[in-house]
């Protein structure tokens, strides 16, 4: 099966994209998976200063997924642009740069200093806090998820993929507005909002009290969404949420995505993504199927 794609005028030699937060910077995998072979990596998320991200525990596992409120630790965008990107460069990979900010003239700076050569597209989480409103997230809300979408495209020539939270009552109404607004892309589902409790203790687990859930978990609410979204908008779109193999990714297929994102999947075994690009193309020939396009939103009734 030919998992040759395009999305967003980008040519990837599969559709099967490394996920932001769980895969680094990419280098840190390059020992073990080979990096051109993968559709692009999606970079862990930045912002335009360093970041430490929260304290005490910040990772928990829960029955079929993960909790964490790691809390964006990055290095900022300088650092990422002079320290880590001339090595990603060398490899024959688009590179997408998640970005994320406070304000919505944070995020329009960052994407600003991440459109930079080497760079294919920005991937805008808008999971993040909105401080002047009080700490409610840009993406619940479809009036400030459109305006951070055209403060992004004002400040980018680079396609911008507007990354949704899953936590909303109507993500069709939140894809529609950054649809309106200008974005190229959508990528959903982030990670949905979770707890754990020490029974021991009857304290939260994780530090940060609340944490996002990902893994298997999720899947069932992650395809739901993509199959909503599909319905809602033009854009193309990359699905994601708990893909653990090549058959769960067919099924981000057949419910509307493009091209995907495995994120979980890598934490529990670093070439994760090669063995599930292995098992997708096996069972796409077996199906008879000639080229991953033939895929896409065909979900039956």
């Amino acid at each position: 099966m030919n998992l040759n794609v395009k999305f967003c005028g980008i040519s990837m030699k599969s559709p099967i994209v490394a996920a932001s937060g769980t895969f680094g910077y990419g280098i840190e995998y390059k020992d073990y998976l080979d990096l051109n072979k993968l559709g692009a990596i999606s970079v862990k998320g930045l912002s335009l200063m360093p970041s430490e991200g929260n304290k005490g525990v910040r990772i928990a596992e829960t029955p079929s997924g993960i909790l964490n409120c790691i809390g964006l630790e990055n290095p900022g965008a300088e650092y990422f642009i002079n320290k880590i990107l001339p090595d990603l460069k060398k490899y024959d990979v688009p590179v997408i740069a998640n970005i994320f900010g406070k304000t919505k003239e944070e995020y329009g700076k960052v994407a600003r200093a991440l459109t930079v050569e080497g760079v294919s597209a920005l991937e805008v989480n808008i999971s993040c806090p909105n401080i002047k409103e009080g700490g409610v997230a840009f993406g619940t809300n479809p009036l400030s998820a459109a305006e951070i979408t055209k403060e992004v495209k004002r400040n980018t020539h680079l396609p911008v993929i507007m990354k949704l939270s899953p936590n909303v009552t109507d993500i069709a109404a939140i894809a529609k507005a950054v649809e309106n607004a200008g974005a190229d892309a959508i990528s959903l589902i982030n990670t949905l909002l979770g707890i754990s409790i020490d029974l021991r203790t009857r304290r939260p687990v994780l530090g940060n009290i609340t944490g996002g859930l990902s893994g298997p978990a999720i899947k069932p609410v992650a395809l739901r969404m993509v199959w909503q979204v599909r319905n809602a908008v033009n854009i193309p779109i990359c699905g994601m949420g708990g893909i653990m193999t090549g058959k769960d990714a067919a099924e981000f297929f057949i419910a509307g995505s493009d091209i995907v994102q495995v994120g979980t999947a890598n934490l529990i075994n670093p070439d994760a993504i090669m063995r599930i690009t292995d098992e997708l193309n096996a069972w796409g020939d077996s199906q008879g199927i000639k080229n991953i396009n033939e895929l896409v939103n065909t979900l039956n009734f």
